[in-house]
């Protein structure tokens, strides 16, 4: 990190929560003191940076990453990412979530979420109040769903009276097994072992009743079937308290994509159907859906250099979140703003953190995007621990081209 040398941004494209606005951000101790929407500050004061009509956006709050990275996440934008309880050993003790949560300051903040249960068995509940003491900002199931109705139900009303969202994954492991791909014509075509869709809106369905029992805060990590957005709509209508998440992959790419049998689009829950897509891109502009995350999980040759159905699944996305949302803005599905309500604003929200947005007495995580700077994704250059983007070779368009993290500024 470089000196706090800059007070002020001036002369940029605001993203306030009122909208975009041309003027001056002043930061002082680390958070935001003002937004002013008249650029009449003089630029010639040292500590006034120009930022010559580029964005002024807020850091990115990545929500549900599976490794800190940090060359990754700031080339991206992001500040501040909740990070999964799979880790070896798995975060279900308060000491390793206490850890963690001090491992990236300061010019990364992370958010360790609580293991659900103990070694992430499903089974019994772990010392969530202790982990929440530590550090903990959600409780999540991890890569897997808790079968145990039971078991759910108990860890929603305990995270309900600790006032603790759920962050939950949505897939009936009973159903999806070992499935490296949806049930469709395209896993019969290419002999992948699948399982249907319906694994994710039967968990679902399961959830929501549950948590509307509770009353408790449920974050579906990934909704990526036309069914399960629609269970989403009806449990919002009906009062529930459910933010519906999803990565890139699944609004950018259908199971077509598994034509050639590349491993990096072997993902979890599996590439759908191209009317799903669809659906989630439908979601996202008509706001089911809360969240785009990265789903950062980034794996070597080890894990991918192998056939199709044994590969690990996972994708390093903390590069490429900021550049594939900005497709939905280009094809006006979104604006710019809830571009940012997806990437920052929610998921601070839900966290419980006073960041996420460019307002007086927030932190003042901040960036400078160029959202027309184009570049090309590429595995072998990126600067995440392993390149496996399903993304590789593809062109794109918008870089953050400066980032302050409590109003340090990031060597980028």
């Amino acid at each position: 990190m470089t000196n706090p040398s800059i007070s002020a941004i001036s002369n940029g494209r605001v993203l306030t929560p009122e909208g975009v606005v041309e003027g001056t951000i002043c930061m002082a101790d680390g958070h935001i003191d003002s937004v002013e929407t008249s650029a009449d500050q003089s630029t010639e004061n040292a500590a006034i940076l120009d930022a010559k009509g580029q964005f002024v956006v807020p850091g990115i709050v990545d929500l549900g990453v599976f490794a800190i990275d940090k060359p990754a996440f700031h080339f991206g934008g992001i500040t501040r990412a909740a990070l999964m309880p799979d880790q070896a050993p798995p975060l279900d003790i308060a000491a390793r979530v206490r850890f963690l949560a001090q491992s990236g300051k300061p010019d990364l903040w992370v958010h360790p979420m609580a293991a659900a249960t103990k070694d992430l068995a499903g089974e019994h509940l772990a010392e969530i109040a202790l982990m929440a003491e530590a550090g903990a900002r959600a409780v999540a199931t991890g890569r897997r769903w808790i079968a145990d109705s039971g078991v759910m139900l108990r860890l929603l009303q305990y995270a309900a009276m600790l006032d603790l969202v759920v962050v939950t994954h949505a897939e009936d492991g009973g159903i999806a097994g070992n499935a490296a791909a949806t049930a469709s014509e395209m896993a019969t075509r290419l002999g992948l072992p699948s399982a249907p869709a319906e694994a994710e809106t039967l968990a679902l369905a399961r959830d929501i009743a549950l948590a509307e029992m509770s009353g408790a805060r449920l974050h579906v990590r990934q909704v990526t079937t036309r069914a399960g957005l629609e269970l989403v709509r009806q449990a919002k209508a009906r009062g529930v308290a459910i933010t519906a998440g999803v990565t890139p992959a699944h609004f950018m790419l259908s199971d077509l994509a598994l034509g050639d049998y590349r491993t990096f689009a072997r993902l979890s829950p599996p590439l759908r159907s191209e009317d799903d897509r669809e659906a989630v891109r439908e979601a996202i502009g008509d706001g089911t859906i809360d969240v785009i995350a990265s789903g950062h999980d980034p794996r070597g040759p080890e894990d991918k250099n192998l056939p199709f159905a044994d590969a690990a699944p996972g994708m390093a996305g903390a590069e490429t979140l900021l550049a594939m949302t900005l497709t939905l803005v280009r094809d006006g599905v979104i604006d710019m703003p809830r571009g940012f309500d997806l990437l920052a604003r929610t998921p601070a929200a839900l966290l419980g953190v006073k960041a996420g947005m460019l307002a007086e007495g927030y932190e003042a995580d901040i960036a400078l995007l160029d959202p027309e700077a184009p570049w090309i994704v590429d595995s072998r250059e990126m600067a995440a621990s392993a390149g496996n983007t399903p993304f590789d070779r593809q062109p794109v368009q918008g870089r953050v081209t400066r980032l302050w993290k409590g109003g340090v500024e990031i060597d980028l």
